[in-house]
């Protein structure tokens, strides 16, 4: 089997020039012929009709109104929006490699953290539009249906795993997801073991409870602290009102045998106080500050030993890797529910790739391409699977390097039962920023828990009204 090149390498570029200059070469001189033949029958008043039906049909059917962008080269292009900052520079290096291999353009634009939304709105009404862009779920979906190419007769669809991978309307595939991702209470072995526990002594919330007071009771003595501090700052805030509040969700859903509701009723509210109180009082950050901390302010107490305990996901291993894989563990997140002992870690997703179809024919089948040669193609699959840290729900999916996800992996295998992402039922972003104000407030002091509460029901209620009308 033809060894796996790691992207982005000299040696990878040489092979790559070196293998496809005669492809290129033999390429550029079809094309050429095509050309020639083209120019030919047009000064002999030969006519491929006004819309170019040949190209259409290529692009797996209509695309729509048809954006510009597409290159002079006639070969399409590929803007792609991306969701994941931390992803950013592998894109850049894969949208390069693309290229030099077909001289398709793919441009990779990133969007900041927490701006997604923001982004894409500014974006998709340009004339030269993203062709490739992401929704989170099913009521992300409700936004941008409009515009989401029909693929479920495509090669990447086909690709999929189970088609609870696909987003549906109907018959149709609007959107279909390109990464597995699990999320827990990441923790240092060697710290725990410092402060005298081991995984074994945390099973559910009261012996979180206990390990995380007893740290933080001894944390002069022993230098560092139990949880790292919960940042409320855009760039962190979406780890307590859109993962932590998962926890409530999804058992209620589970409770009440259901799998969405237009008015949660916050059966397990108590339990989200209950752990929130624990992150905010046993960290080393005053939480009234919290409005102020950020992401990397966690990963940087994290990394240098100052915490024990750090709420994030398997994406994250390239932030807190450097403690050192074998001291690397992940916990549930446990909040005190009836059975949680055999909880799993948070798994599922909440990137679905879309493609645009209002962009032109070719612009759509360059980007429809681009996307079955990243699952398929030993580079892209590499890419995806080494370079980004993926798991993708696709046929080649790559084992994992990363710990983390070798961790989650382990709890299924042991039996436990992983907590499924609920948080793509959410209502809206508004939602969610009700939410996290509310969190912030009542850390501050400035407001109590029932401002929580309301902006987690009345506030449910008041959004999914406005978003299905």
């Amino acid at each position: 089997m033809k060894k796996i090149r790691h992207l982005g390498g000299n040696e990878a570029e040489k092979q790559i020039k070196e293998g496809n200059e005669m492809k290129y070469l033999r390429f550029i001189a079809a094309l050429m012929v095509i050309i020639m033949f083209c120019s030919f029958l047009a000064a002999c008043g030969g006519n491929g009709g006004e819309n170019g039906g040949d190209i259409n049909n290529a692009a797996g059917g209509d695309s729509g109104t048809g954006g510009g962008g597409t290159d002079a080269s006639g070969l399409g292009r590929v803007y792609y929006l991306n969701f994941k900052p931390e992803q950013d520079p592998q894109w850049q290096d894969l949208a390069k490699l693309y290229n030099s291999l077909t001289g398709v353009e793919v441009v990779v634009l990133t969007a900041a953290s927490g701006q997604y939304e923001t982004t894409l709105k500014a974006e998709i009404a340009k004339r030269d539009a993203p062709t490739l862009f992401q929704v989170n779920g099913p009521v992300g979906l409700s936004n941008w249906e409009n515009y989401c190419y029909d693929l479920s007769g495509s090669q990447l669809y086909g690709e999929l795993t189970n088609d609870e991978f696909a987003l549906f309307r109907g018959a149709e595939v609007l959107g279909i997801a390109y990464v597995i991702e699990t999320y827990g209470i990441i923790f240092n072995k060697h710290l725990l073991s410092q402060a005298g526990y081991s995984q074994d002594d945390i099973k559910n919330f009261a012996d979180l409870k206990k390990v995380a007071e007893d740290i933080t009771a001894r944390s002069a003595e022993l230098g560092f602290d139990a949880f790292t501090s919960s940042g409320m700052d855009g760039s962190s805030d979406w780890r307590f009102k859109t993962h932590l509040a998962n926890l409530p969700i999804y058992y209620e859903y589970k409770a009440d045998g259901i799998g969405e509701t237009s008015a949660i009723k916050g059966t397990y509210l108590d339990n989200y106080k209950m752990i929130w109180d624990l992150y905010i009082n046993n960290s080393g950050t005053s939480p009234r500050l919290l409005g102020t901390k950020t992401g990397d302010d966690a990963v940087a107490e994290f990394v240098t030993g100052q915490a024990v305990f750090y709420q994030n996901g398997t994406w994250a291993y390239g932030d807190v890797g450097s403690v050192g894989d074998n001291n690397l563990g992940m916990l549930p997140i446990y909040i005190g529910a009836d059975g949680e002992e055999k909880q799993g870690l948070c798994t599922g997703t909440e990137n679905f790739w879309c493609v645009n179809k209002n962009a032109s024919a070719e612009d759509v089948k360059a980007t429809l391409d681009f996307l079955y040669w990243c699952v398929t193609n030993e580079d892209g699959i590499y890419a995806l699977c080494k370079g980004m840290g993926f798991v993708i729900p696709f046929k080649k999916n790559l084992p994992a390097e990363n710990p983390l996800v070798n961790i989650a992996n382990e709890y299924v295998a042991n039996g436990y039962t992983p907590v499924a992402w609920t948080f793509p039922t959410m209502p809206s972003e508004e939602w969610k920023d009700g939410v996290g104000s509310a969190l912030t407030a009542y850390a501050a002091d400035t407001a109590g828990w029932d401002g929580v509460v309301t902006a987690f029901v009345d506030g449910w209620a008041k959004e999914y009204a406005l978003v299905n009308g």
